[in-house]
Formats: C-alpha cells, structure tokens, sequence
C-alpha cells in the first residue's frame, strides 16, 4: 500500500503575535514616537474616533497638529494634552462647542491645562449663571414653554372631558 503525502496546511491570515509580543506593542504605544502619534493611535489614546480628532480640528483652531506633505496627521505630547482638555470640556464638564471655545480663550489653554477639572466647572458654571438664578436657556425658551404650557392644558381639558 502506497500513502499519498497530505498538504502542507496552508498558513491561516492575519498577523499572529505571541502572547510577549503583544506586550512589546502595547508598551511602544505606551510612548510617543519622536514622529508623533497617527490620528489612529492618538484617537486611542484619548477615547474617540477619529472623525471627532478631524472634527475637532476643524472646530477648534489653535487644535493643530502636524501634516505631512501627503497630509497624515501626527499629533505630539501637547496636542494630546489639548485633545484631552477639549475632552474633558465637553464630556465630563458639559460644555457646548462654542463654550468651550470661549472659555479657553478667556482663560487659556496653558492655565486649563495646569488646574484642575473639578474647580474649572465650578468656576464655568459661576460665571454662567446670573445672579437671579436663571440661566440664559432658560430666558430663550420662553416661548417653547409658553406653546407647552398651552398644550398641556388643552390635554388636562380633554383628560376631563374622557374621565366625565
């Protein structure tokens, strides 16, 4: 009886790390390269996509990081430290876009970054505030409310009516 030789099994794709090579990657992420950070890599780092780093840019004017001539982003140490200040503006402090604009121009982006989060939202929200305790949303919407107002009584109206 003659055996027939099976075929080399076929290689399987994609990149394949070792459990110790993974480690070698995280931890050459850990630091910066002297180049900088891809828009991939730094959107990692600061917990977004990068559409929002693109729309950030485009939001944000003193956001620049720099280009190549075939126009990849890389962004370096300051401009992580500023993506994360915008974070932290918009997501935990709950600034509007145009808010946080206006508030890193008044206080700038060099004392944000110093101080801590905590005191830059009581002090946003102090100076937001005015003295009678209404908030300038709230003067806005006066006449969404008045149109609620009126369709909640018009429900009462027929809520009595169904109930009779």
């Amino acid at each position: 009886m003659i055996r027939k030789k099976r075929p080399a099994a076929k290689p399987k794709r994609g990149i394949r790390f070792p459990n110790d090579a993974r480690a070698r990657v995280a931890a050459l992420t850990a630091e910066i390269p002297e180049r900088g950070l891809k828009i991939g890599e730094a959107a990692a780092r600061i917990g977004v996509e990068t559409f929002v780093l693109r729309f950030w840019e485009t939001q944000f004017p003193f956001l620049k990081p720099k280009h190549t001539r075939s126009r990849h982003r890389f962004y370096h140490e300051r401009d992580l430290e500023v993506l994360s200040l915008i974070k932290r503006l918009l997501h935990r402090e709950g600034f509007t876009i145009a808010g946080a604009n206006k508030h890193i121009r008044t206080h700038g982006i060099d004392a944000l970054l110093a101080e801590k989060p905590t005191a830059a939202a009581k002090r946003a929200r102090s100076q937001s505030e005015p003295a009678n305790g209404r908030t300038d949303t709230a003067l806005s919407d006066a006449p969404a409310r008045r149109v609620l107002g009126e369709v909640r009584r018009d429900l009462e109206i027929l809520h009595r009516m169904l109930r009779e």
